[in-house]
């Protein structure tokens, strides 16, 4: 009866390291994109959009 309830606790310990690491590694995939990305876009981002008001002006000129 022993070897069975330490054979339990065994598989209750990798189940649960199992759990920790899968959520590690869902953490990880779900965020580090997010920093990447963060990390490699540029902050100096150009607006070359003209306002749409000064288009109609011109336009009625």
């Amino acid at each position: 009866m022993n070897s069975n309830s330490q054979s339990a606790n065994a598989d209750t310990y990798s189940q649960r390291l199992a759990d920790i690491v899968g959520t590690a590694i869902a953490l990880l995939t779900l965020t580090l994109p997010v920093f990447v990305i963060a990390h490699y876009s540029s902050t100096n981002v150009q607006n070359n959009q003209q306002p749409l008001i000064q288009n109609i002006q011109k336009n009625q000129d």
